[in-house]
C-alpha cells in the first residue's frame, strides 16, 4: 500500500537520494497524518464531551498534538529542502532533526498536562456519565486507523531514512495502545458503573505512557544533532569498495560527517606503493572518489599515503606489532608504519587506532615499545594514538 501511494503521488519515487524527492515523501506522510489525526480528534472530542470521559478527552488531545506534530513535520521537510547558502554551506537538512525534537517536547508537555488533570479528577472523585455504544465504535475505529497510520509512517520513514517520521511512527503505535487501554476501561465502566475511578486512572496511565515515549523520542532525535557514528555496514562497504581497486594496499582513518539524511561527507586515507608512479596513483584515487560519490551519494575526499614496500626492517616489524595488538584487543589496528634512520638511532613511527571503550592504552604503548626494542635496542619508538570514529568493530 505504501509503495502504491508513493508511486501514485511522487514522481521518480525510487530516487530517494534526490532532496526534492525526499521532501515529497515527507510532505505526503505529513498530509496523511494531518487528515487522519484531524478526523480522530474531532470524533473523540465530541464523544469525550458527551460522556464527560477524561480518558477519551485525553486521547483526543493526544490526537491534537499529533496533528500539530504533522504540521511541524511538514514545515520541517519544507525548510530542510532549502538549498545551501553562505551562512549554511552544508544545507539545511538538520532542520528535520529539530522538527523531530519539537514533536518530542510537545508530547512531553501534553503528557504532563494530562497527568495533572487525571490526578485532580481522582482527588475530587469526579464521576463519568454512562458511555454510549458509539463511543466504543469510534475508539475501535481509532485504533485501526492509528495502526494503519503507523505502518504508513514506517514505510515512508524506512524508504527515506527519516528520523522524524520514525518518531511519528512510534507515536502512532503508542496512540493505538493507549486508545486500546481507554477502550478497555470504558467497557469495564459501562458494565460496572461503580468503577468510577477507572476513567481517571486510565487517563493517568495514558499520560505516563505518553511521557515515557516522549523522553525516548527526545533521545532518538537529539542523537543525530549531537553526532552519531555511521552505520558499521556502510563503513565496511566503503572500505571494501576502496580496497577493491588495483593499487590500493590498505585503508584507514575513515571519518564520516552527516549534515542531514542525504548530506554525507567522507574522508579516508588510502595506502599506495610509494615506489609506484605518483601520477598513476593519483588517477586511481580520483577514480575511487568519483565511484564512492556515485554509489553512496556522498562527497568523498581521499588522502594518499605512500607505503615503503621494499624495506626488510618494516616487514619484520609488522607481525610483531600485529601480535602485540591482538594480545590486547582484536579490534586494535595500526597504520603508517615507517622508519627514519639516523646516525645514533632509528625512529620507528606508526599510528595505533584505539576502539571506543578501550582503557589500556598506556599498557599497550609500553608493551609495543618493549617488543620492538627486543629486535633492535637502538630503535626509538614513536606511536601516535588515533581514535576510531566509525565504531566499526
Amino acid at each position: 500500500m505504501v509503495t502504491f501511494l508513493r508511486k501514485l503521488f511522487i514522481k521518480d519515487y525510487k530516487n530517494i537520494g534526490d532532496p526534492k524527492v525526499r521532501t515529497r515523501h515527507g510532505v505526503l506522510a505529513s498530509i496523511g497524518g494531518i487528515i487522519i489525526n484531524l478526523l480522530l480528534f474531532v470524533f473523540k472530542i465530541v464523544i469525550g464531551i458527551i460522556t464527560a470521559s477524561m480518558s477519551i478527552i485525553s486521547d483526543a488531545i493526544n490526537n491534537l498534538t499529533d496533528l500539530l506534530s504533522c504540521f511541524v513535520n511538514l514545515i520541517g521537510f519544507k525548510m530542510a529542502s532549502k538549498p545551501a547558502d553562505s551562512e549554511h554551506p552544508y544545507g539545511h537538512e538538520r532542520i528535520e532533526y529539530i522538527a523531530g525534537m519539537i514533536i518530542s517536547f510537545i508530547i512531553i508537555c501534553v503528557a504532563l498536562l494530562l497527568g495533572y488533570t487525571s490526578i485532580m479528577k481522582l482527588i475530587n472523585q469526579e464521576k463519568t456519565t454512562n458511555y454510549e455504544i458509539s463511543a466504543f465504535i469510534i475508539l475501535g475505529v481509532a485504533i485501526i486507523f492509528k495502526i494503519i497510520l503507523g505502518l504508513f509512517y514506517k514505510g515512508i520513514g524506512k524508504a527515506i531514512n527519516s528520523v522524524s517520521l520514525k518518531a511519528s511512527m512510534q507515536d502512532s503505535i503508542n496512540d493505538a495502545i493507549s486508545t486500546g487501554v481507554v477502550l478497555i476501561a470504558a467497557l469495564i465502566q459501562y458494565f460496572y458503573n461503580d468503577a468510577w475511578y477507572l476513567d481517571a486512572a486510565m487517563s493517568l496511565v495514558v499520560a505516563l505512557f505518553i511521557f515515557i515515549n516522549g523522553i525516548k523520542m527526545v533521545k532518538e532525535t537529539a542523537s543525530p544533532l549531537i553526532g552519531i557514528s555511521p552505520s558499521s555496514q556502510m563503513v565496511q562497504d566503503i572500505i571494501n569498495e576502496v580496497k577493491g581497486h588495483k593499487g590500493i594496499l590498505g585503508v584507514h582513518d575513515v571519518i564520516c560527517h552527516s549534515y542531514g539524511p542525504t548530506k554525507l561527507f567522507i574522508t579516508l586515507h588510502a595506502e599506495v606503493d610509494g615506489y609506484a608512479n605518483m601520477f598513476d596513483s593519483h588517477e586511481i584515487i580520483d577514480n575511487i572518489e568519483s565511484e564512492v560519490n556515485r554509489r553512496y551519494g556522498a562527497i568523498c575526499t581521499i588522502h594518499m599515503d605512500p607505503i615503503d614496500t621494499k624495506s626488510k626492517e618494516l616487514k619484520a616489524l609488522k607481525p610483531i606489532i600485529e601480535d602485540t595488538l591482538i594480545s590486547f584487543n582484536e579490534h586494535l589496528s595500526f597504520h603508517d608504519l615507517r622508519i627514519v634512520t639516523g646516525k645514533g638511532h632509528s625512529n620507528i613511527i606508526f599510528d595505533v587506532v584505539i576502539p571506543m571503550g578501550f582503557n589500556d592504552t598506556a599498557k599497550l604503548l609500553i608493551a609495543l615499545r618493549k617488543e620492538i626494542r627486543l629486535i633492535n635496542p637502538k630503535y626509538n619508538v614513536v606511536i601516535n594514538v588515533d581514535q576510531d570514529f566509525t565504531n566499526n568493530n
